[in-house]
């Protein structure tokens, strides 16, 4: 199935000599793939995914989007901004409660027209059942429904990172490591179903309970293999959404050092992956690395942990 006209394409590959230095690398060392510039929405690497999903809910002839999230969900946001681009109606079903105050995500959910729907204090496969209910409460009414996957990460939605990994190798021939924040699984699987696992590194962000065997499948439902997978799993902290200082710190250096905004839930921890693994050796001085900005930012205006640190 051909991918939607979504994404501004392709995004940039900038050099980060400043920051490649702190870390104890070479100016020429690493380099920010601005997969945040994907433009629709406010841009961030689920517009990909969005690309093939949204295109398999056309051709189902859905008339709503139904997905979930977080209530600072990035992917929540990015649907309801190609369902607004596309002409469909957008439920975006939320763990959590009604925010008393509306900001980050959850502000421009409700500009781009999205109806929110707040499940409670679910764990996820609870709240993709309410997801699930949902489209079939739908479906029997005659309003055809499609509930695009939590993150966008199905086979279809991760073959946005399979492109996305063919246009890194475009840019970068000579690229040793890719290093990403893993959530859902589907960005790291489509990377490595193109790159393969050795020029991967994934930084767990505490999304699932089981990140390795989700990517592994995703992985291997797109026709790659999964064995060796790199998945550092030591920057979750006491939870997905929780600021561990190392991820503070990494959103400070990016800032501070090169004027780069990461997001506290993935990016951040993304980049305090790769000053560990820069620590640990697994990623060396003279190795040309590439950071992949997945986007998120307007969570940093809806993080209460980042405001009352830096408040």
């Amino acid at each position: 199935m051909q991918p939607l006209d979504l994404a501004t394409l392709p995004t940039p590959v900038e050099p980060a000599p400043r920051l490649a230095e702190s870390l104890g690398l070479e100016p020429d060392d690493l380099w920010v793939k601005r997969d945040d510039l994907l433009g629709l929405g406010g841009g961030g690497n689920k517009v990909r995914k969005l690309a093939y999903t949204c295109a398999e809910a056309l051709d189902r002839g859905a008339r709503v989007l139904v997905t979930t999230g977080a209530a600072q969900s990035n992917h929540a946001r990015l649907t309801a901004a190609a369902g607004a681009r596309l002409g469909l109606d957008v439920e975006l079903v939320l763990a959590g409660t009604e925010a008393v105050r509306v900001s980050g995500n959850l502000l421009l959910d409700r500009m781009l027209g999205a109806r929110l729907v707040w499940a409670g204090d679910v764990p996820h496969e609870a709240l993709e059942q309410v997801a699930t209910d949902r489209v079939a409460a739908l479906e029997a009414i005659g309003t055809p429904a499609y509930q695009v996957p939590y993150g966008g990460s199905s086979v279809a939605g991760a073959q946005g990172y399979v492109e996305a990994g063919r246009e890194l190798l475009g840019q970068v021939p000579d690229v040793r490591h890719v290093v990403v924040a893993l959530g859902s699984g589907g960005t790291t699987a489509g990377l490595v179903a193109a790159l393969g696992t050795a020029r991967v590194l994934a930084v767990d962000t505490g999304a699932t309970a089981d990140p390795r065997e989700r990517t592994a499948r995703l992985i291997e439902g797109l026709g790659g293999d999964a064995t060796g997978l790199r998945l550092r799993g030591d920057l979750v902290g006491d939870g997905y959404g929780t600021l561990p200082e190392p991820v503070a710190e990494a959103l400070l250096l990016a800032a501070r050092r090169e004027g780069i905004v990461l997001d506290p839930v993935y990016t951040g921890r993304a980049l305090a992956g790769l000053v560990a693994a820069v620590r640990d050796g697994d990623v060396r001085a003279g190795e040309r690395t590439v950071f992949l900005h997945t986007g998120g930012l307007p969570g940093v205006f809806g993080s209460v942990p980042l405001a009352e640190r830096l408040g």
